[in-house]
Formats: C-alpha cells, structure tokens, sequence
C-alpha cells in the first residue's frame, strides 16, 4: 500500500509557474532522495506536502484517502512532519524539553499542575535509545553537536508518531563524523517503517541512504529512479539540465 500519493499535482504564484504536472508516490518505510537545483520547485513541494499552503491544482492521497491540507497542523494530524534545516530548537532547553516543547507532560498536586520532568526525560532517554544516539534528555541543545541536534529534531517527530517525515538537508555544514550519525538515524527511521524524503545536495549521502532519486527542473519532475539504475553522474546531469529526462 503506497502512503502518499501525489497526482498531476501543480503550484502557481499569480503568473509565475513553480510546480507542474508532479506524480509521486511514497511507500511505507521508504528513503526517496529529492534533488535539483536551487529553484526547481523542491522547497514548494515539501511545503505542498506539509500543509504549509494547497496544490493549485492536482490531487494528494495518503493511505488511500484524499486529503486536503491547508496549514502544516492538518499534515501533522495524519502523521506528516518536517525537519527543517535550522531545526527550529531553542538551544537554552534541555534536549527532553526540546522534544515536548508545545506538548509538556503534566502531573497534578492537589488543585496545580506541574510540569513531569521525570517524565519527560525518561521518554526522551527511550527515544534516544530507539534511534541508538548518545545523546543524553537534560544535555543542553547549545552545547551539542550537528548531528545530536538532528537526533532530537528526529525525536521530536518520533514523539509525535511520524509516519513520513521530510528532512531538509540534515546534513548541511557538520562534520564527516556528524554527516554518518545523521545517515546512521535515517536508516534507522526506514527500519522502524517511516518513510523519510531526503531533500539534499550532498550526492554520497542520497546515494548512501536512499532507495530511489527523484530530480526536479524548472518545477518539473525529470526523473524518478532506483538507486541502483542511476549514477551521480546521471543524476548531475538531469540537474543541470544536461540530460533532459530519464
């Protein structure tokens, strides 16, 4: 069964065309690189799929039943999330109230709710523990590195029972070692059976992690193919436009 679905999906802004025509399709516990160049319509179909504004025209399915997203609430509801690529942490909390931020566990006292730390940093430790990250629930987010801010960015989705998550390039300006903490959490995403859409520039790691590469043009898709039966090579120049579609 697919999990979602995009059908001849398009976006226009007043005159200006920024998506055309898109089909997807996205199965359960599938790595799908999305690639093209700056302006080929990837950052609007991400905010497409998150609710974040409706297709102009076109049709989108999630588990076999149309949907219809106007704000990234209602993507959220069904269990579509997004990584962005500043993560949108506040780095003076802790990594647990990071992950509860908005959704605190309470206990009540009487007459007056407090806040259930322990709570909260024994099911961000479980989290942690899931996705196999050493980062600890009451590490302060300023102090952490790259690629343990993207394991509580991810565990932050996995508290809100993903089923698909969109990460935008996770791993943009860290480190080799942090790039290979980040590709290791994707892949243990895709064995917890969430699908992940991987929008990136970084050839290796779409090549690394990904099932399938979709490239977008000019707010075209050109091509939608197995890892397997496509090259860096190919891929760069289905970017670039060297090569128009495969």
């Amino acid at each position: 069964m697919s999990l979602l679905v995009l059908q001849d999906v398009g976006k226009e802004f007043g005159a200006i065309r920024a998506l055309s025509h898109v089909n997807l399709t996205i199965k359960p516990g599938e790595v799908v690189g999305l690639m093209g160049d700056n302006g080929a319509g990837k950052s609007t179909l991400v905010k497409i799929i998150a609710g974040n504004f409706p297709p102009s025209h076109g049709r989108i399915l999630f588990e076999n039943q149309e949907v219809h997203f106007t704000k990234p609430v209602d993507a959220r509801s069904v269990g579509i999330e997004v990584v962005y690529q500043d993560l949108a942490l506040a780095d003076n909390l802790t990594a647990a109230a990071n992950v509860f931020l908005g959704r605190e566990l309470k206990r009540r006292v009487g007459p007056f709710s407090f806040l259930d730390h322990a709570a909260m940093n024994q099911r961000t430790a479980d989290l942690f523990r899931e996705l196999k990250s050493e980062t600890r629930p009451d590490d302060v987010v300023r102090a952490m590195s790259g690629g343990q801010r993207q394991a509580v960015a991810i565990a932050r989705t996995r508290l809100a029972k993903a089923k698909i998550i969109l990460m935008d390039e996770p791993t943009a300006a860290i480190s080799v070692r942090q790039v290979a903490e980040v590709l290791d959490l994707i892949r243990r995403l895709r064995d917890a059976g969430i699908a992940v859409i991987l929008i990136s520039h970084r050839m290796p790691d779409v090549f690394s992690v990904c099932e399938r590469v979709i490239v977008m043009r000019r707010g075209t898709k050109v091509a939608d193919k197995p890892i397997g039966g496509s090259s860096p090579e190919e891929v760069t120049a289905l970017i670039t436009g060297a090569k128009e579609a495969a």
